[in-house]
């Protein structure tokens, strides 16, 4: 049999409540062998998953999700196969994490300012424990009993009416070629989930331009009708395919490690994988 893979998972380095001891663990439990930690903007984790992966038998392909934008809708851009100690792609990871920090921080005084029981100086001084997953400013409104977790987050407190939205991201073309320079492929993560707004053939005409290696075909929010056209698209224009179930351990209910099913014989990734993994 193919060997399954799980090219899409986040830890404790972004947004996951798993440790790369626990990734690795559960990873074993799904007889995966072939896995990627896929943290936005960071690589934290990563050395630490492929030595523990390595001693469980188990292929780590080095990987980051970072985040870019485009007519103001924010996508995410997997770099597979990157060297992790890349300045370039250190540096870019690092402005990305500002940003996202700064958001956390504007979010709060925004809701202050449209009177929520929030308080701007508590909230400098708040630290939340990473392995609940998520994000600084989830974490202090589920303390503060004003939020139920990230579904309710991003239905009713990070909205337009709020004047609530992702940070200006750096732009795809960008992220692509530092990606490139560190030696990696670039692949559009999850273009056909929700998460973009407009729908997949209007994401796919937005992108039209953009340089991508290929895209992330299986994912745990596609469709079967998305994930059919992103293959066609893939073979197409010749693009490297992914995919993956996007899991962040127990945060994101829904998402489990593993799901949906992918074997490496599914995947087309050129050049990143050891050849004994088929």
């Amino acid at each position: 049999m193919s060997v399954r893979a799980d090219l899409h998972i986040h830890t404790t380095a972004s947004d996951g409540t798993w440790t790369p001891a626990e990734l690795i663990t559960e990873a074993q439990k799904q007889q995966l062998g072939l896995i990627a930690v896929t943290d936005h903007d960071s690589v934290a984790n990563v050395a630490k998953a492929m030595t523990l992966a390595a001693a469980a038998g188990i292929t780590v392909l080095p990987a980051a999700e970072i985040c870019s934008t485009k007519e103001d809708l924010s996508f995410h851009i997997l770099g597979y196969g990157i060297d992790i100690h890349n300045k370039q792609l250190l540096e870019l990871m690092q402005h990305n994490e500002a940003l996202l920090e700064q958001k956390d921080v504007d979010s709060i005084h925004l809701l202050a300012r449209d009177g929520w029981p929030v308080d701007e100086a508590e909230f400098a001084r708040y630290t939340y424990d990473r392995r609940r997953g998520g994000w600084r400013a989830l974490s202090y409104l589920i303390d503060k009993g004003l939020c139920t977790g990230v579904s309710d987050f991003f239905q009713r407190i990070f909205t337009p009416e709020h004047d609530l939205g992702f940070p200006e991201f750096p732009a795809i073309s960008e992220v692509i070629t530092v990606i490139h320079a560190a030696g990696g492929a670039a692949l559009c993560a999850h273009a056909a989930s929700g998460f973009h707004g407009p729908g997949l053939e209007r994401v796919l005409d937005i992108l039209r331009t953009e340089k991508f290696d290929g895209f992330e075909c299986y994912h745990s929010n596609h469709s079967e009708e998305g994930t059919q056209r992103l293959l066609q698209h893939c073979k197409k224009h010749g693009l490297l395919i992914s995919g993956g179930s996007d899991c962040h351990g127990t945060f994101v209910p829904g998402r489990r490690l593993g799901q949906p099913l992918v074997t490496a014989d599914m995947l087309r990734l050129d050049g990143l994988l050891p050849q004994d993994v088929k």
